[in-house]
C-alpha cells in the first residue's frame, strides 16, 4: 500500500545545536566517535572512546544516544559510512565534522529512518547531489532535507524496521560465517605448521631459495584497454586469497617482450607490492592464465618444492608475511616492496604431502564459502528489495 511522503526536513532536525541549556560539565564525559569508528561494513559506530566535554566542545560535531550519524565527505558517503547512535555508550557524544546529524522528531522511529537511508538509491542520488572540488566532495544537507520518505503510523514504522532489522542481522551472520572459516583455514595453517618465528614445526627458509621468477607489471597499459580482450589484473582486483571479478579491465596486448615477462601463468602467486592495498595475495586459478598484470602487482613463480596455496596462505597469515610485510615497511613514507625484500621473506617449508594435505583442507573451505557467499547475495538482493519496497511505502 503507496503511503503520502513527507521531506525529512519535516520530521528531522539536521545537524542540531548544542543549546545552553544541555551543555555538560567541562569534566563531564561524553562519548567520542571519529570517522575511523564508523563502520561502513557494519553500519555502526564501534569502539567509541571517553573524552572530557572540555577536550571535544570545539571543532567536532555534537550528536545524542538515537540520533543518526552519515558521512557527507567522499568516499566515506559513497561507501556506505553511517550508524545508529542508539547504543551509544553516553548520552552526549561528538565526532568528526564530516557528519551530517539526523535526529528523528517525535512520531518518527530511528530505525525505520535509518534502515531507509541506508538503501543504495538513496546514496546514487546523494551522489549527484555533492558538492566541491575532487577529493573534497561533500553531498549537502539540503539533499537530505528535500528528501522525501513514507510516514505510516508509528507502530507501521517500528514493523518494517523490525522486518528489515532481521534481515540485515541473516546478513551479519553470514558474514560472520565466512569470517570464521577464514579464521578456521589460519588456526588450520598454525597447528599443522606452526609459527615460523616463535614456534615452527617444520624447517624455515627463504623464499627466495623456492622462486623460479619474480617480476612485476609495467606502466602504460591504460592506452591497451578494450572491452574484449585479456584480462589485466589491478592491485584493486587482489583480494586476500582471491582475484576478484568485480569491474574486470580487459587489454589488447602488445606483442612484444614486456608483455611476455609480465603475463600470468596458472598456479603464480600474485602479490601487491606497493600503496595502500600492500600485501594481498592470492593464487592465480586456471581461468586467469594468460592474464596480465600492473606495475602494482608482483608475479612470484615457484618450483615445484612449494606449492602456490600453502604460499599464498602463509603470505596471508597475520602472524607470517603479513607481519613481514608489515615490519617492511616501518618509517617508509609510500608503501612498497622490492623483489630483494619478497625474496628474503621467511617461510616455513614443510614436505610436499603435508602441503598438499593442506591444499585439499583449503579447497573443502573454500567450497564451503562459495556456498556461503552465494547465499550472502542473495540476502542482499533480498535487503536492497526490502529497502526499496519499503522507501516506496510498500513493505
Amino acid at each position: 500500500m503507496n503511503r503520502e511522503s513527507v521531506a525529512i526536513a519535516d520530521v528531522v532536525d539536521i545537524n542540531p545545536r548544542l543549546v545552553a541549556g544541555s551543555k555538560p560539565e567541562l569534566d563531564e564525559l561524553v562519548s567520542f566517535v571519529p570517522m575511523a569508528a564508523v563502520s561502513a561494513a557494519s553500519v555502526s559506530i564501534e569502539n567509541p572512546v571517553d573524552r572530557p566535554y572540555n577536550e571535544v566542545s570545539k571543532g567536532f560535531t555534537p550528536f545524542k544516544r538515537g540520533d543518526i550519524l552519515i558521512a557527507k565527505i567522499t568516499p566515506c558517503f559513497e561507501n556506505g559510512k553511517m550508524a545508529h547512535a542508539h547504543d551509544l555508550p553516553r548520552n552526549l557524544g561528538f565526532g568528526s565534522t564530516e557528519f551530517h546529524v539526523l535526529r528523528p522528531k517525535n512520531g518518527l522511529d530511528g530505525r525505520y529512518l535509518f534502515q531507509l537511508l541506508r538503501g543504495s538509491f538513496v546514496r546514487k542520488a546523494g551522489e549527484t547531489k555533492m558538492k566541491g572540488a575532487a577529493g573534497q566532495r561533500r553531498v549537502p544537507a539540503e539533499f537530505f532535507a528535500a528528501l522525501k520518505i513514507p510516514l505510516p503510523p508509528l507502530a507501521e514504522q517500528q514493523r518494517i524496521a523490525g522486518i528489515l532489522d532481521a534481515a540485515d542481522k541473516l546478513r551479519a551472520m553470514r558474514r560472520d560465517s565466512l569470517a570464521q572459516l577464514d579464521t578456521l583455514l589460519q588456526s588450520t595453517f598454525l597447528d599443522l605448521f606452526g609459527d615460523p618465528v616463535t614456534n615452527p614445526k617444520c624447517p624455515v627458509g627463504q623464499l627466495g631459495d623456492y622462486l623460479t621468477f619474480v617480476t612485476s607489471g609495467g606502466r602504460g597499459w591504460a592506452k591497451y584497454y578494450c572491452e574484449n580482450g585479456v584480462r589485466f589484473i589491478r592491485s584493486v582486483d587482489v583480494r586476500m586469497n582471491s582475484i576478484s571479478c568485480e569491474e574486470e579491465v580487459f587489454v589488447d596486448p602488445p606483442d612484444n617482450a614486456e608483455a611476455k615477462r609480465t603475463r600470468v601463468n596458472e598456479d603464480d602467486v600474485l602479490l601487491t607490492i606497493t600503496g595502500s592495498r600492500i600485501g594481498r595475495v592470492a593464487r592465480a586459478s586456471k581461468s586467469l592464465h594468460g592474464a596480465f598484470i600492473s606495475q602494482h602487482v608482483a608475479i612470484l613463480r615457484l618450483d615445484d618444492q612449494l606449492l602456490p596455496e600453502f604460499v599464498a596462505r602463509f603470505l596471508s597469515l597475520e602472524g607470517g608475511g603479513q607481519i613481514q610485510i608489515s615490519k617492511m615497511q616501518y618509517g617508509q613514507t609510500k608503501p612498497g616492496l622490492n623483489f630483494r625484500q619478497i625474496r628474503s621473506f621467511q617461510i616455513p617449508t614443510p614436505p610436499i604431502d603435508e602441503q598438499n594435505h593442506f591444499a585439499t583442507i583449503v579447497e573443502s573451505v573454500e567450497q564451503q564459502k562459495t556456498h556461503q557467499r552465494t547465499h550472502l547475495a542473495e540476502l542482499d538482493t533480498l535487503f536492497a528489495a526490502l529497502q526499496q519496497r519499503a522507501f516506496n511505502g510498500e513493505l
